[in-house]
């Protein structure tokens, strides 16, 4: 998620998903530089934003807590940038800096786009390595692994990464891209088109997961991640703000459930910030909500009721376990759960 662009601005021009322009790779053979070194690098990630929900989540379920640091920023950006705010002196403990442009700029001075997250920042010399949101998550999964927690699920399985790579390439183009596109679309006809390919894809992800609990496989795996952390945010803010309304997601059996499932699974639901999710989208984006009012619904606390997925078998860690409790100082505030 991005600042590239005012925030006035939102839903003034069709939304299109920029490349990542810093798509260096922490690896195990640091080919491009970033070796994967523990303690080395900070995770940067904002709780509201969907693409930094993913890596959230990955880093938990594989354990690389301790290995790779985690700094929130402020769910409210402004035109300069993502803020840390949320620390105290308005400065990430860690990088020392008050907004996430300072480590952009620190990698490339004069930097001219959006600043995003997830952004991945070399501790050392503090600069930004990585907002490639699509590469991190599965280099945490694949190039991070001798650093996994005993335990740590397979989330991109070889022998499944051709099917892996096809289910989440619709789900990418037209559930986790068509919110945006429906809520953002600067006329009718645009949001027309994004509205009728959100609803036709969920329609047959909600068949596909009817007689499955996961998408792929037998276990949780990128697909999984991919498609939660739009679910997680579909009723609390694409269903009114972004004009997603043919139905709610509670109003699907099948997607409701799926989602209640994983939320309800360690590694998911404890990296999830309703607060945060909510002032973002409708405080942030004044371009199409410009009294920044902040709804006070919907009830979230259907999150926790019984979903029954486990009928439909599978395992959600495969031979591994879940991840242990979640770290001292990254609890999500009671103020952000289901509930509140």
């Amino acid at each position: 998620m991005s600042s590239e662009q005012g925030n006035a601005s939102y839903g003034h021009k069709e939304f299109k998903r920029s490349k990542s322009h810093f798509a260096d790779r922490v690896t195990a053979d640091g080919a491009d530089g970033w070796p994967v070194e523990a303690g080395r690098y900070r995770l940067v990630v904002s709780r509201a934003c969907p693409w930094a929900g993913r890596a959230m989540v990955a880093r938990r379920l594989l354990g690389l807590e301790d290995a790779l640091s985690l700094g929130v920023t402020d769910p409210v950006q402004d035109d300069r940038s993502w803020r840390f705010t949320l620390d105290p002196d308005d400065r990430d403990p860690v990088l020392g800096i008050r907004f996430l442009s300072e480590a952009y700029e620190a990698r490339e001075t004069g930097y001219p786009g959006g600043v995003s997250v997830p952004a991945i920042v070399d501790v050392p010399s503090g600069k930004l390595v990585t907002n490639d949101f699509q590469q991190i998550t599965l280099d945490l999964a694949t190039e991070w692994s001798a650093l996994h927690r005993e335990g740590a699920p397979d989330l991109y399985p070889e022998p499944l990464r051709d099917e892996i790579d096809t289910v989440m390439e619709g789900i990418y183009r037209d559930v986790n891209n068509g919110v945006y596109r429906a809520g953002f679309a600067p006329d009718q006809s645009t949001y027309e088109s994004a509205y009728r390919d959100l609803f036709r894809r969920l329609e047959l992800t909600s068949e596909r997961l009817a007689s499955r609990r996961y998408l792929v496989g037998d276990t949780i795996t990128e697909a999984d991640i991919r498609l939660f952390s739009t679910l997680v945010r579909f009723d609390a803010v694409y269903h009114g703000h972004f004009k997603c309304n043919r139905r709610k997601l509670s109003e699907d059996p099948v997607l409701s459930a799926y989602a209640r499932d994983l939320f309800q699974t360690p590694g998911f639901g404890d990296t999830i910030d309703f607060d945060h999710i909510k002032r973002h989208y409708y405080q942030v984006h004044t371009g199409i909500n410009p009294t920044a009012v902040v709804p006070l619904g919907p009830d979230l606390s259907g999150w926790l009721t019984p979903h029954h997925r486990e009928e439909l078998g599978g395992r959600p860690f495969g031979d591994g376990t879940p991840p242990g409790p979640v770290p001292a100082g990254e609890e999500v505030p009671a103020t952000g759960q289901p509930g509140a």
